[in-house]
């Protein structure tokens, strides 16, 4: 059993007399200490799966199992723990407090958070001091104080020039090897192959479920 795994899942929104479906009987099982990229175009349900993955939202079909629980079956507070204790989220737009230092955004006892993403001489420094990719090493920094199960990140590099989106997947690639279970939302097929599993999105639909061309020239 996966520390992920969704079961024909469905999300359905409704528009006036319209039905739209985000997705549309997804199954998928990520197992703990992977790292994996959900990738598909804008509107392939991509980013509504991570909110479903996040407990950000719920299905309206079918079943999400987070470390073998019934998410459906958790309570408000349950869930509120979850968010905050199992789960670090990163997103495209780093979402910082503009007025707080990055250690503030952090909080304490991240002093290690931040030494792990290599920015404690930064730590001081509010987000308009810091470059793009100081910012999204707070963000990450951030993700990681509760030690979480899970990583998600939405778009990570999306805001970020190509030289920096590099660093922020190389820093990735080190928690993942640190023990991390990284599921990475992305469009991009370069920064999808950073990944050692692809899952591709269309349409509501898992279209396909790949090891990486990397993963599996150097097997």
């Amino acid at each position: 059993m996966g520390i992920i795994e969704t079961r024909d899942l469905w999300k359905t929104y409704v528009m006036g007399s319209e039905e739209i479906h985000a997705l549309r009987g997804v199954n998928i099982i990520i197992e703990r200490g992977e790292y994996v990229a959900i990738m598909g175009p804008s509107g392939s349900g991509k980013s509504t799966l991570m909110n479903l993955i996040g407990c950000l939202d719920t299905p309206s079909q079918g079943s999400y199992l987070l470390n073998g629980k019934q998410v459906s079956e958790m309570n408000d507070n349950e869930l509120a723990r979850i968010r905050n204790e199992e789960i670090g989220f990163v997103f495209q737009t780093f979402n910082l407090l503009p007025r707080a230092s990055a250690l503030h955004n952090v909080e304490l006892p991240l002093i290690y958070a931040l030494k792990k993403v290599e920015l404690e001489e930064r730590m001081m420094h509010k987000p308009n001091e810091l470059s793009g990719g100081q910012r999204q090493r707070v963000a990450i920094a951030r993700a990681l104080v509760n030690n979480p199960s899970i990583l998600l990140a939405d778009e990570p590099t999306g805001n970020l020039d190509s030289k920096t989106g590099v660093e922020i997947m190389a820093l990735f690639e080190r928690l993942h090897t640190g023990g991390n279970t990284i599921v990475l939302v992305t469009h991009e097929a370069d920064i999808a192959a950073h990944a050692h599993r692809v899952i591709h999105i269309r349409d509501g639909q898992v279209e396909r479920d790949v090891l990486s061309e990397r993963l599996t020239a150097a097997q």
